[in-house]
């Protein structure tokens, strides 16, 4: 079973390219890829179809009729159309041969696409034609053989499973025999030569890539790409639901949920230029991470040859784009507090308020939106359009939380919700240890379903295979022992694994007690090791003012590092967790995963004092002590 982009063929499709669509699907290997008019520059080829073994192929679909059909040759069709009126058009089959050199001469510009020492691309490619209301016998009856070969056709009693000369195998080797010149190939397609293809066709899924600078070769500039990152398959589709109204996706954390929010925002941006898009988070410093990737989404060309010659940067597409931490959103568009909201739900009800439309409404975290929060934003969204995407990581809730959605915003997502299950960001130690604790610790371990979409269930994470080191714990006397420790640390991290500081950050609970000012210590020991820092929560306007990019060590709380990451965390004074005034641990459990889950790589769990959390971590020191080989260690 090939893997479908969209996983459903829109409502839009014709018969045709919907019994195509699934034929596809149901007879092809599943390590296929097939694309549904897939918008490639400006193009939009009916289906393209990647295979290891395959290539690239493109499908030109046509639900002409024998009576359709009025003159052709070679180059023009003149077909009769529904209202008898005869129009001229392109022969199907140099559509598909114009989208196919089209998208090939695009890829031959990555030099790690060509053959070695040449210029053309190492793979095969082709293309061809399908005829959804016409049978082979119709073809040779009307002589159209004459006019496209057999090999570049396929016909209605080749595509479709009830005809009686279906025959899965031979639709496999016509499509492999789709190609005007055949490569003597000793190797098929790599992951990594399918996901570079993917990453120049579809800007949309791109995460990023290292290039260097062009050389000339054979008179043509070649862009070198290096460590190009897509996302996978599943997060592509997700983000591909254009136009399929509202959609809920859960994901576990680091699973790449904000990449697709972005991305799809990126997606409607483009293609429907006139709507105007809201995307909301909770957190400020999230909100300024999340505008600072769809701006440069926006603003990065389609062509990544073009980086070798940039136009000037005009961030026109994005205009309609606002994103905001709710509140901001609040107080900007409404003038308004949330405690306003009550009051102007009531009239709402009653048709006597004016609210702004959003032709499509975004929310990242969502699990941290009260229900009224819901329900505002569900009077703002086009009724037209309900294209509201909401997505959110249960494990992750550290505030109220609310009770139904179709109660909250009127939106049954029953049969619309997906499943992120795979972490991407941590190493599997780091999500292995946070998830151990998570279950340990959290009153909803019973809701822990596997593969669940509906409901209040917890999705438990699947790591992927990329290792690193054990979480690092380790206790100290006092505040000061700790803080020396985690300025050594960072000291050693940069100049010895050469992380950049800005990849490198430190999360606490609370910044001081009636004891001790935690924060004060923090920075003190920082500044005496000559280490730059950046103070994200020191007040609003640091929150407003963070970038991601600034070459500091960033310092946080938990709560506010939501939806962002960094290559190395720090959990610092974790004797204040869970915190006495906290009156529900169930929110303290979530914020100790979500700042361990902050962690890229390394991830290091520190304290001073004594707490139920800290007693876990030395349980946990004290089992990896009787192990005959002991966790990662510095240097």
């Amino acid at each position: 079973m090939a893997y479908m982009v969209p996983e459903t063929i829109p409502r839009s499709a014709t018969a045709g390219e919907r019994i195509l669509f699934e034929t596809l699907k149901d007879h092809l290997p599943s390590d296929y890829i097939v694309y549904y008019e897939p918008e490639i520059r400006g193009r939009r080829p009916d289906f393209v179809l990647i295979g290891p073994d395959l290539g690239l192929v493109i499908l030109e679909v046509k639900d002409y009729t024998k009576g359709t059909l009025y003159q052709i040759n070679h180059d023009e069709w003149l077909l009769r159309n529904t209202s008898g009126e005869l129009v001229k058009t392109k022969s199907p089959l140099k559509q598909a041969r114009d989208n196919a050199r089209f998208l090939t001469d695009h890829l031959k510009k990555d030099r790690n696409l060509l053959q070695e020492a040449g210029t053309n691309l190492k793979f095969p490619y082709g293309y061809g034609t399908v005829f959804t209301r016409l049978k082979q016998e119709d073809f040779v009856r009307l002589n159209l053989y004459q006019v496209i070969e057999p090999s570049f056709v396929l016909c209605r009693d080749e595509i479709d499973p009830d005809e009686e000369s279906f025959s899965p195998d031979i639709l496999l080797e016509k499509i492999h025999g789709m190609f005007t010149v055949w490569h003597k190939r000793k190797d098929v397609l790599t992951h990594e030569d399918i996901q570079a293809i993917r990453f120049h066709l579809f800007p949309e899924v791109r995460i990023s890539a290292e290039f260097k600078p062009p050389t000339q070769h054979q008179d043509q500039l070649l862009l070198s790409l290096h460590n190009i990152k897509t996302m996978d398959l599943h997060q592509e589709n997700m983000a591909k639901q254009i136009g399929d109204k509202h959609r809920l996706i859960r994901g576990v954390a680091g699973s790449g949920k904000t990449l697709v929010l972005a991305s799809r925002a990126k997606m409607l941006a483009k293609t429907e230029p006139d709507w105007k898009i809201l995307v909301l988070c909770y957190g400020i410093p999230l909100s300024r991470s999340l505008k600072q990737m769809i701006e440069r989404m926006m603003n990065e060309p389609d062509d990544l040859f073009d980086l070798i010659n940039p136009a000037p940067s005009v961030n026109e597409k994005g205009s309609k784009i606002e994103v905001y931490n709710f509140h901001e959103w609040l107080r900007n568009s409404l003038r308004m507090k949330d405690t306003d909201i009550p009051a102007l739900l009531e009239k709402a009800s009653k048709n006597e308020a004016i609210l702004p439309t959003y032709d499509a409404i975004m929310i990242d975290e969502g699990q941290d939106f009260e229900a009224d929060w819901l329900k505002l934003l569900g009077c703002c969204l086009n009724p037209d359009t309900q294209s509201l995407l909401l997505v959110e990581d249960r494990a992750q809730t550290i505030f109220k939380r609310k009770s139904s959605l179709v109660q909250d915003i009127g939106l049954d997502f029953r049969g619309r919700s997906k499943v992120l299950s795979i972490n991407y960001r941590n190493t599997a130690q780091i999500v292995q240890f946070a998830w151990d604790f998570y279950q340990e610790h959290s009153q909803l371990k019973k809701t822990v379903q596997e593969g669940s979409i509906e409901g209040v269930e917890i999705i438990p994470p699947q790591s992927t295979k990329r290792k690193g080191p054990e979480p690092i714990i380790k206790s100290f006397r006092n505040i000061g022992e700790e803080m020396n420790f985690v300025s050594k640390s960072i000291t050693f991290l940069q100049q010895e694994k050469r992380i950049p500081l800005q990849d490198i950050a430190i999360l606490y609970r609370v910044k001081n007690s009636h004891q001790i000012s935690y924060i004060d210590e923090i920075k003190r020991s920082l500044e005496s090791h000559e280490l730059p820092y950046t103070w994200i929560t020191e007040n609003a306007e640091s929150k407003r003012n963070f970038v991601r990019d600034e070459p500091t060590v960033k310092i946080s709380t938990i709560d506010s590092a939501k939806g962002l990451d960094f290559r190395v965390v720090f959990i610092v004074n974790v004797e204040s967790m869970p915190f006495p005034l906290e009156e529900v641990e169930e929110r303290e459990v979530s914020l100790f995963y979500i700042g361990m889950t902050r962690a890229l790589e390394w991830l290091f769990l520190t304290y001073s004092g004594e707490s139920k959390f800290t007693q876990y971590l030395d349980a946990v020191n004290k089992r990896r002590s009787e192990r005959p080989t002991s966790g990662a260690q510095l240097g």
